[in-house]
């Protein structure tokens, strides 16, 4: 079978769904690969590269769309493209299935299988194949490259001689997978990043990124993320109003703030009113990333960035990971690449369209005449649940309780370990030679000295774990020493040796130690 991909036809679309690379790994399943002309030119990827990697190179649309048993596009395909559809065909593309009632309905005439690619289900096997996070990711961290283009200063502060330069103040709201790309890229540049999110479980994400969450004084029991597929959930009109207030509160602070919500098969709720622009400072950016659904900003227009009249810049592209075309391209083929292995569980370069898996199931819209949209929910949730245990809260009488049951068993050991040590020492002496009872005495002495000599050394003029080998080498050293004025010319040359040895571990370890903090101070 062939896997063809055409050239994008929305305007300023410089992605591709087949690069080089992914050809090389999709032809391994089997399959042959053609691409239209110039194609993959505003990507970076020749014609050439292309033929290099085993791809035949197509001249018209209208051939490749003819020839080709699968089409991997990037953009929802035109009425012109779906009509070039025909039975048994499957094209793999972002199709926008809730918002695109005719090209679901051309796609069922034509009897062509569809797999959306925003419809992969967001579980744990589907991750290598989820377009919406890949392409997320990038305009997260875009937006972040934008803003700062369009922002008069530093997004990290300065002490400079002509002056102190204060750090910009970022907030992103939502912290899914743009919300979480444009948080790490702010806080790696040196901003002041804050976040909010209607799901308190993300804070952790957020601050273990470096950034502050921003909690409501709101008590609301929000729908699990896990039976949402990972998306946030409708608030209530209640929790809205105390968003929004929230919101105007940090309005005159912010110097850049970065929207991101968007609710699944909804359009873009509205967080950033008209007060809220018009309280903010002149010089300050928004960058819409829900734009495309209508935006989460009043007065985000579309595609344009706009000025308002008390200077705050609006930005409303949708088309920030094709402004990094090479690296779009790249991630997207690779999705497009893990979801031809699914459908080709034996690699002999047939699709095997399997409904009774998950996350085919999902991604398909059409299929064999019929619109399958919208899925069934899938077996998998998105995040296993945890089961919510409760520990219920001990009594004081319970408490002592266990505190005396817990003294008795502590008690009872150090008296068993005691008793077992003293009888093992009776028959030691009763047994032994007295010259082993000489050593023996030294070896428990020079255990304890030395132990207590390194242990009460402070742990800031070496490290822990030298402490712990420096006391072996104590115990040694002074064993060896005790030892070193014996008789035997055997045992004085052992313990010379022993005191030698240890002596080197020792003071060898204080010189690095020494060396290693004078790395850490300031000239």
């Amino acid at each position: 079978m062939l896997i063809g991909t055409p050239r994008e036809l929305a305007a300023g679309e410089s992605r591709v769904a087949m690069t080089p690379e992914s050809a090389v790994q999709l032809q391994k399943l089997g399959y042959d690969c053609a691409i239209e002309t110039g194609a993959g030119a505003a990507a970076g990827f020749s014609d050439a590269a292309y033929e290099a990697a085993g791809v035949e190179i197509i001249k018209t649309p209208a051939a490749l769309w003819k020839a080709a048993d699968i089409i991997a596009k990037v953009r929802q395909p035109d009425a012109a493209e779906l009509k070039r559809l025909a039975k048994g065909k499957t094209l793999i593309s972002f199709f926008n299935p809730a918002g695109n009632e005719d090209g679901m309905a051309l796609a069922k005439a034509k009897g062509a299988n569809v797999i959306a690619m925003e419809m992969v289900p967001r579980i744990s096997r589907a991750q290598k194949m989820d377009a919406l996070s890949s392409m997320a990711n990038i305009a997260g961290y875009r937006a972040v490259i934008e803003a700062g283009n369009n922002f008069g200063r530093f997004f990290t502060g300065q002490i400079t001689a002509a002056g102190k330069v204060p750090p910009a103040k970022v907030l992103v709201v939502g912290a899914g997978v743009a919300g979480l790309a444009a948080i790490g890229t702010s806080t790696s540049l040196g901003a002041v990043t804050y976040a909010f999110d209607v799901r308190p479980e993300v804070a952790e994400q957020v601050e273990s990124m470096g950034a502050e969450f921003v909690y409501l004084d709101f008590e609301e029991d929000q729908q699990d993320g896990a039976a949402t597929g990972g998306y946030a959930a409708v608030s209530s009109p209640e929790f809205r109003e105390a968003q929004l207030a929230k919101f105007r509160e940090l309005a005159p602070e912010m110097d850049i703030v970065i929207t991101t919500a968007l609710i699944p098969n909804r359009d873009a709720p509205k967080l950033w009113l008209a007060d809220m622009v018009a309280a903010m400072k002149p010089g300050s950016v928004i960058v819409d990333l829900a734009a495309e659904r209508g935006g989460n900003v009043e007065g985000t227009v579309k595609d344009e960035k706009v000025v308002t009249d008390n200077g705050v810049t609006i930005i409303g592209y949708t088309d920030f990971p094709s402004r990094m075309a090479a690296q779009a391209s790249s991630l997207y083929a690779t999705n497009i690449r893990h979801m031809m292995t699914d459908l080709t569980p034996d690699k002999d370069g047939q699709v095997n369209h399997n409904m009774e898996d998950d996350v085919i199931r999902g991604a398909t819209v059409a299929f064999e005449g019929e619109i399958t949209f919208p899925p069934p929910p899938p077996k998998v949730q998105a995040i296993a649940a945890k089961p919510k245990e409760t520990v219920p809260e001990l009594t004081p009488e319970e408490k002592r309780a266990k505190e005396v049951a817990a003294f008795k068993a502590q008690t009872k050991s150090q008296v068993t370990l005691l008793a077992g040590g003293g009888a093992l020492l009776l028959l030691v002496g009763l047994f032994a030679p007295v010259s082993f009872m000489q050593h023996f005495i030294v070896f428990a002495l020079a255990c304890f000295v030395g132990f207590q000599v390194i242990w009460g050394v402070a742990h800031s003029l070496h490290t822990p774990l030298m402490a712990v080998t420096n006391a072996i080498s104590s115990i040694i050293i002074l064993g060896a020493l005790m030892q070193i004025g014996s008789g035997s010319f055997l045992v004085i040359l052992l313990a010379a040796l022993s005191v030698f040895m240890a002596g080197i571990n020792i003071f060898g370890g204080f010189l690095v130690t020494r060396r290693m903090l004078a790395m850490f101070q300031k000239s």
